[in-house]
């Protein structure tokens, strides 16, 4: 089932933070004390405070697997002021089932219901998911060093 985040679920997002950091095979696991980086905790922070934030959850079971988030931010996604960053992640075990593309339907949608001209993203260019942005129609705007910069226009 996919229902918006509860306030009191927002502590959550720390850790599912941590499960979107990409890690390409062969390396090893961060320490979680990574996610203390103002470059990520800008992600998490006083999250539902600012204009622009809107988190969506996949619950099964009455558990919170999934959780597709935006906020208007300077982060690595950002591609321009009336644009949200875009950051999902899912538990592993509920990975490659489906959920991932119901949750980015349904916050594509939200984000159209809301005004916004487009939502934008950062990927590391190993990563599989860039295929799965793209098929949601995203498009590479900025091929970066490491990552593409992906915006997809409502």
């Amino acid at each position: 089932m996919i229902r918006s985040l509860k306030e009191k679920e927002y502590n959550l997002l720390e850790e599912f933070l941590y499960q979107a950091i990409y890690i390409p095979e062969g390396f090893s696991l961060l320490e979680r004390s990574i996610l203390q980086d103002p470059d990520l905790q800008m992600y998490v922070k006083d999250f539902g405070q600012k204009d622009g934030d809107f988190a969506l959850a996949s619950e099964e079971n009455g558990q919170i697997v999934g959780i597709v988030w935006v906020r208007l931010m300077k982060d690595y996604g950002y591609y321009n002021d009336r644009t949200p960053s875009l950051s999902i992640s899912l538990l592993p075990e509920f990975r490659a089932k489906g959920l991932g593309q119901q949750l980015m339907i349904a916050i594509l949608d939200l984000l159209k219901s809301k005004g916004y001209p487009s939502v934008s993203l950062s990927v590391s260019k190993e990563n599989p998911a860039v295929r799965f942005y793209r098929r949601l129609g995203f498009v590479v705007v900025e091929d970066r060093r490491d990552d593409f910069l992906m915006v997809c226009t409502f």
